[in-house]
């Protein structure tokens, strides 16, 4: 499908949707602990789905109240896991691959098959794969490159030393932390190199906490699991996504709108909660609420330079804010970028050139030689990558003559509702 949306001001108040690093993180440890977990305001869309699926093939019975006007999970874990009776499909979703292959480890008997999309069977694995092995767990690549389909032997998971590489994506060290709270003995986790996305991280362990779980740490570098007595039952509402939320502050700053974010927590780890920061910097006026915050652009704009280690997925609306800003911004430190859902780094470069936004690929980024006003008037390939998508949309709020962007179907992987939310926020914006 394509989307078209022409140039418009966005004024309203939206309410965000549920975190879904949270959801994944809830829904994983809600099947691991013993008793009745009750997840509020979940995250429904398609990754968030696809964990789903993968914990109740693995045993848990998971109901759904649909009455509640936040929507209410109910999960009863299971202390021991059982084999799926088919192929476990991820879809899109990197979280639901990485953490299910170290959690599959932990059904009893049998082999664990996980496989996902085209875009998901290219992601990495090997690292992941390599660590677990060291584990005492049998798992491998079907295709022997270290890419899904993954096949992983039950058994369980004994414990010891093992490490991993921390460039590639945090996902990795979360999958071993989680299933590692039901491992045979105590593992020690070695991070080799600096670690990318740390508040992702931050957020597992965080997650771990409330469910009555533990992680000893040295910073980044160092993880201890195992000397807790099991997971817990727990309840816990979901947040507020920032990343969801970083496309409505992108569209107060293009369009000179002034827009309320409701439902964000500013005391939980997020690492796209940076695009606050991002949007300061570059002259957004930004104001925290109880419970939100509130994004106006003021018409002036600056090119930055900035950092995204920490928050590889803010690059492709960083970027896109960059483009509508005069100057050169410049976007560093985010070479992870390309194993992302596509190559984000060289597909933003070759869709911005098509609105004569001049571009510089860098080893680790982007160079961004912003315009006053793209003129626009042409159609965006998002290669089906959901945040690509999202972003080109964003952008052509801000194109003279607006924008057409193929893949509208890939939103609901991770924010079903964006289209409807942006038009209520004023949008002229239609999909066929």
């Amino acid at each position: 499908m394509i989307t078209e949306i022409r140039k418009t001001r966005v004024d309203g108040e939206v309410a965000v949707p549920p975190s879904k690093s949270y959801t994944h993180r809830a829904i994983a440890l809600a099947l691991l602990a013993e008793g009745e977990s009750h997840i509020e305001r979940p995250l429904i869309s398609r990754d968030t789905e696809a964990t789903i699926q993968a914990a109740k093939q693995l045993g848990a019975n998971i109901k759904i109240k649909k009455d509640n006007p936040n929507y209410l999970f109910i999960i009863d874990g299971r202390k021991r896991l059982s084999c799926p009776e088919d192929v476990i499909n991820a879809e899109n979703s990197g979280t639901t691959l990485r953490f299910f292959t170290a959690i599959a480890a932990l059904a009893e008997t049998g082999y664990t098959i996980i496989t996902g999309d085209e875009s998901l069977r290219r992601r990495p694995m090997g690292a992941l794969l390599n660590a677990l092995i060291k584990l005492g767990v049998n798992c491998w690549s079907s295709k022997g490159d270290g890419t899904a389909p993954i096949i992983v032997r039950g058994g369980g998971i004994r414990g010891g030393e093992t490490s991993i590489i921390g460039w590639q994506s945090s996902q990795f060290i979360s999958a071993i932390l989680i299933a590692g709270q039901r491992a045979d003995g105590i593992i020690t986790l070695r991070v080799e190199g600096e670690p990318v996305s740390k508040p992702y991280i931050d957020a597992t362990i965080a997650m771990i906490e409330r469910f009555g779980g533990c992680v000893e740490r040295s910073g980044y570098t160092l993880y201890v699991v195992g000397h807790q007595r099991g997971l817990k039952a727990a309840e816990f509402r979901v947040p507020g996504d920032f990343g969801s939320a970083s496309f409505h502050v992108a569209a107060a700053y293009l369009s000179d709108g002034s827009i309320t974010l409701k439902g964000l927590d500013k005391n939980l780890p997020q690492a796209d909660a940076a695009i606050l920061d991002i949007a300061s910097k570059m002259g957004a006026n930004v104001s925290w609420l109880s419970d939100g915050v509130i994004v106006e652009g003021r018409g002036t704009r600056k090119p930055v330079e900035i950092k995204l280690r920490d928050s590889p997925d803010l690059l492709p609306v960083a970027a896109v804010m960059a483009a509508a800003t005069p100057g050169t911004s410049i976007l560093r430190d985010v070479a992870h970028a390309r194993l992302k859902e596509s190559d984000r780094i060289q597909t933003i470069a070759n869709e911005l050139t098509k609105l004569g936004v001049k571009t510089k690929i860098l080893e680790d980024g982007l160079e961004i030689t912003g315009l006053e006003q793209p003129e626009g008037g042409v159609t965006i390939d998002s290669h089906n990558d959901h945040r690509l998508f999202m972003a080109f949309t964003i952008l052509g709020l801000a194109c003279k003559r607006g924008l057409r962007i193929t893949g509208a179907e890939s939103a609901s992987v991770s924010y079903p509702g964006f289209i409807n939310d942006l038009a209520k926020l004023g949008a002229e914006i239609r999909t066929f």
